[in-house]
Parts: structure tokens; sequence; C-alpha cells
């Protein structure tokens, strides 16, 4: 080999590297169509699989030896580094290169039998030494072993880079003063991270858990869910698993923007990290995702969740991974909200929104089992009964129908199927129910009475309050039949109030405890509410005396139009001349009746003296009803 000052290095010409020795060259070496002319005394010195290669072909002397390297790590530019190696080139290793060329002199079996400080020992001994000790640099040895992933999980690279952040971010960097904080202004000298405890001057701008999400979401799909393994199996706590991985989904999946629920909107800089981003399939990554998701609860998780169940939908994942996502939101249904919910319709169905997928969920959250333990076990907000947690859930529901019941391509059976989806005792008041049904006869006129009577039975009446009762009883868009229920459970609201107001007068009258008397005010105060109320109870009631007045009224003319067709058939069986014998008023007196007098023969006056009207009779009624009631307030 000629001496290091008299070469001039190497030259590319097309996809054929030279090195200007001087010499002719004796050796070709062809990695991935590019060919390497060097000279055989350089390389076999240092190389051990180069050398065997020789050995084998002494049978031709005199001719240049060609030689092709079959998935060499790192392809042609990693042996070049090794080729300036072998020529006595200065050779700089970095986070970049190390594991490559680790890799490349493991494959050329580059060990210190063949050359005393060979490239193995010198690259396994700066990954060690550098690497392994250094967040950032850990990170990028990572992100550029893709070329040669296979060898480099073989020699326990990989596994050594996993295991080696994994302990970075289980250990408190303050502890130490250790300057992994990377972003902001606060930076060492030159972007330099040192982890043998000597300050460089940089200074740690927060201790969030959070720091390191933005580093790792730089690796790929297949290294990133390796790492998360890791980290589960050394005890990170999995609300920090759970929020390094929502941030990786965020960044590769742009229909998770709006469901960042406060967690990613923080800026970072990477300036001095130079990373670029990984290329990933996103559909396969959802699927991955979803597997590495810890079987916790929590609002933000939760949101994230139906954010990511939406994404699911829109990239048509594979069924099993859907299923898995919506019985992980049926878990925890009652931390959602009505926005989480409103999932829109990706298929070709005629609705707007998917109500199959709310349906399943709402089952998943009736039929489960066993309840999941929230991230923080000391949060009060997570430890609800399951009593409460249906309560929640059929509020939610109850407002999640009222939102989509003005959709004019919404059958009746969808509402039905998700309003009768909870339990009975989930609900305390109906009125929720009552509120969606309204929107949705608005939303359909050409409903029948009939299907509208059948979604309204799923309304219990006695768990109206006083405010839906009066809607429902002046709402036109409700069948006949519905009103006269909600009247009639009306009037037991009212009984009750009053019994109560009774109560409470009993009870100050013999001098009662004043705790004892609370339901019965309140009972009282409903009461009142009942009367100050528009006057429609009253108008309730007179339109019940109407109804009984008109059945009274319809009963005698048909009495008397039966008794008048008796009349007229006995004076056809008459044959007797017309006389005064013979006339009506005769026959009707010789039988005892009395004929209406005609209203043509009878005096205005008179009859608007004698005319009495239903409605007469109520005013009359409410007249009366007044001035007792003035006189019992005198």
């Amino acid at each position: 080999m000629a001496p290091a000052g008299k070469l001039s290095g190497f030259q590319r010409e097309g996809d054929e590297w030279f090195c200007n020795a001087g010499l002719p060259s004796d050796i070709a070496v062809s990695i991935d169509g590019v060919t390497f002319h060097l000279h055989k005394f350089p390389l076999i010195s240092k190389c051990s699989k180069i050398a065997r290669a020789n050995e084998e072909s002494l049978n031709k002397d005199g001719k240049t030896m060609n030689m092709v390297l079959e998935e060499f790590p790192g392809g042609p530019d990693t042996f070049l580094i090794v080729a300036k190696f072998c020529y006595g080139f200065r050779v700089e290793l970095s986070a970049r290169n190390v594991v490559l060329v680790y890799c490349a002199a493991d494959y050329l079996e580059m060990t210190d039998e063949f050359g005393e400080d060979n490239l193995l020992p010198k690259s396994e001994c700066f990954f060690h030494k550098n690497i392994l000790r250094n967040w950032k640099d850990c990170i990028l040895a990572l992100q550029n072993s893709e070329p040669a992933l296979l060898r480099a999980e073989k020699l326990h690279l990989v596994s050594k880079c996993m295991n080696a952040l994994s302990m970075m971010v289980c250990t408190d960097p303050s502890l130490f003063g250790w300057p992994m904080m990377m972003y902001g202004s606060f930076q060492s000298p030159g972007g330099s991270i040192l982890w043998n405890g000597i300050n460089t001057g940089a200074r740690i701008r927060s201790s969030e858990s959070d720091w390191w999400f933005e580093d790792i979401s730089y690796l790929s799909v297949s290294l990133f869910e390796r790492l998360i393994n890791t980290m589960r199996a050394r005890g990170i706590r999995p609300e920090n698993l759970a929020g390094a991985i929502m941030y990786y989904s965020r960044k590769y999946l742009p229909g998770l923007g709006r469901w960042r629920a406060g967690q990613g909107g923080k800026t970072r800089s990477v300036a001095s990290f130079s990373l670029t981003p990984a290329t990933v399939d996103q559909k396969a990554l959802l699927e991955r995702i979803e597997k590495l998701l810890p079987e916790k609860k929590g609002r933000s998780f939760c949101q994230f969740l139906l954010g990511l169940l939406r994404v699911a939908l829109i990239l048509n994942v594979d069924q099993a991974c859907i299923d898995s996502l919506e019985r992980r939101i049926g878990m925890q249904l009652e931390l959602a909200t009505l926005d989480n919910l409103l999932i829109p319709t990706y298929s070709d169905s005629d609705t707007l929104y998917n109500t199959d997928c709310i349906d399943r969920i709402v089952h998943h959250f009736v039929s489960k089992e066993s309840n999941l333990t929230g991230f923080s076990p000391s949060s009060t907000d997570l430890q609800e009964s399951p009593s409460e947690s249906l309560r929640k859930v059929a509020k939610l529901i109850d407002s999640y129908l009222a939102e989509i019941a003005s959709d004019v391509n919404l059958k009746p059976g969808k509402i039905r199927t998700l309003a009768e989806a909870l339990p009975q005792p989930s609900r305390s008041l109906h009125d929720g129910l009552y509120r969606a049904l309204d929107i949705y006869f608005k939303a359909h006129p050409w409903l029948s009475d009939k299907d509208k009577e059948e979604l309204c039975n799923i309304i219990d009446y006695q768990k109206l309050s006083i405010h839906a009762c009066a809607h429902a009883s002046q709402n036109d868009r409700l069948p006949l039949r519905v009103v006269l229920q909600v009247l009639f459970f009306e009037q037991l609201h009212l009984r009750t109030a009053l019994a109560g107001c009774l109560s409470t007068l009993d009870g100050e009258n013999h001098e009662t405890a004043p705790a004892a008397c609370v339901p019965a005010i309140a009972l009282g105060e409903m009461a009142g509410e009942i009367v100050q109320r528009d006057g429609w109870v009253t108008v309730a009631r007179e339109n019940q005396v109407l109804k009984v007045d008109m059945d009274k009224m319809s009963s005698r003319v048909g009495a008397l139009e039966e008794e008048f067709s008796k009349i007229k058939h006995e004076m056809k069986t008459t044959a007797k001349p017309r006389n005064s014998l013979s006339s009506p008023r005769f026959i009707s007196r010789k039988l005892g009746c009395k004929l209406i007098p005609r209203l043509s023969d009878a005096q205005p006056e008179s009859l608007n003296r004698c005319r009495s009207t239903p409605r007469a009779s109520t005013e009359k009624a409410r007249l009366s009803h007044r001035s007792r009631h003035a006189e019992s307030v005198s």
C-alpha cells in the first residue's frame, strides 16, 4: 500500500469508484450495481472475508479478482467508509453511521486478528461509550439502522439502544443535572448532550414527563412499537406510554388533529436534532397502534379513542381493529362528550351519522363485565358508581338523539333502538327523550299517528317534569292519545304537589322539626309552580268538562232522534185523513212527548237567553273558582 501522503483519495465515475494510489487495481468489489476498483493488500490485511475469498481464487493469477458482496449492510456508501479505513484514511464515526459501519465490519469479519485496532472493535467501543450514553445519539442511531436492521438486531444493537432509552426515560433528568431537554433556547453549546453527569451550561427548561414524546416520534413504526414494548416491560407508567402513543398517532394520522384535547398543542423545535419524519402506511399504523394502547380509562384517552375510531372508519381498516376500538370506548363511555359521538357515515348509507357504531358502543357499555381502572388512581372524577355512570351515559345518549333527530333520512327504528339500548332505571327524567322525539316529529311531518304513538311508547310520562308536561299538553305534533296521557299524569303530579302542601301546613301547625319539612316544602313549591303556570291546568280541566258536556248532549240528541223515528213510523202506519187528529203535535201529546220548538219560531232574545254552551259553563266555573280563591286569600 502506498503511503497515505501520496494518496489523493477516491473518485467516482458513474457507477464506478477508483482509488488514486498510482497502481493498477487488482480487485473489483460490486455492491448493489456499484463497482469499486481497489487493491488486494489493503483489503485482505483488514477483512477476513475478502482474504478468504482471495485464497480460494489463487488459480487466477495475473487477473483482476471480481467479488460480489450480496446484502452488504448499508450499501455502497458504507463500503466506501470501510475502504477508506483499510487504505488508512481518517474515518469519523458518528451516530448516523456507527450502526451501519458496525454491521459492515461484522459482515467483513474485521476483527483484531487481521489488524490491531481494527474497525469492528473500534466501532463497538464507540457505540458503547458514546451512543448508549447519549439520548440524542441513541435516537439517531436507531433511526439510521433501518438499512441493516436484521443484522443490527442479530448483533443486539437495537435492543441495547431500546434498553438505554428506556432507562433514560425512567430516570428523572433533574436528579443528575442532565441537560436532556433539547427544545427551546436553553441548549448546550453545539447541541451536544452529555450523560456523564457534567453540566455543560444547558438549563433544563422543565421536568415534564412528556419531554421524550417528540424525539421517539421520528422512529419507524416497527422501532416505535418495539420501544414501547420495552418501556412497558421496564415499568414505565401507562399514562406516559399512552401519551407517547397518542403523540405518535397524531403526527402521522392527520385526521386526529382535532382530537388533541389540549395535550398536543405544544410546539417543539428540533432544529438541533435534524431528524426526518418516518414514512408510514396509515392503515397499517392504525392497526398496530390499537394493539399498543393500554387497557385504561381517562377523559382525554376516551376522546382520542373516538377520534381513532373515526379515522379507522375512513381508512376502512380491519374489522377486528374497529371492534376492539368500539369495545374500548364502550368500557368508558361515561367519559365521552357529544361532539365525540357525532361520527359521520363514510359508507353508502343515506343517514348523516353512523348510528350503528354508536349502538354497538352502547351495548358494550351495558354488557361490560369489569370496570377499567383510570390512569391516575387518585382521581375522584373516575371513581364513580355504576348507577352514576349509567345516568351520565343516558343523558349523553339523549343529547345524541336530539342532535341526530333532524336528519330527514333517519328511520324511526334507529331512534327507538338507541333509546331502548339503555335499561329503564338509567333515566330519572324522560325530558331528554321527549325533546329528541319532538325534534324528530318536527323534521318528519309525514309520520303517521301510529308511528308517532309507537315512538312515544318509549317515554314514561310519570318521569316528565312539569315544564315538559306543559309543553307536551300544547304540542300539536303529538297524537291526541299521547296528549291525554300527558294530561292524566300531570294531574297526578298536581295531586302529589298539593298533598305535599297540605302536609307542610299540617307539619307547621304541629311545630315539627324544620329538617323534616324539606321534602314537603319542595312539593309545595312545585304545587305553587303548577298553579301559577299560565293557567294551563285550568284549561285542561275546562277541556275535560267540555268533553263531559258534549258526551251528555250527544246522548240526549241520540235519544230524541230515536223517539222521533218511532213517531214517524207510527204516522206512516196510520191511514187516516190529514186532520187535527193526525197532526204530529197531537200524536206527540197523546204519547206524552213534547216537541222541541223550531229555531225559526223562537225570538232572538229568548234564544240568546236560553242558549247555554259548555264554554259559558266553564267560564262561570272559572269565575266562581277565582272568587273563592280571592276569599281564601283575604
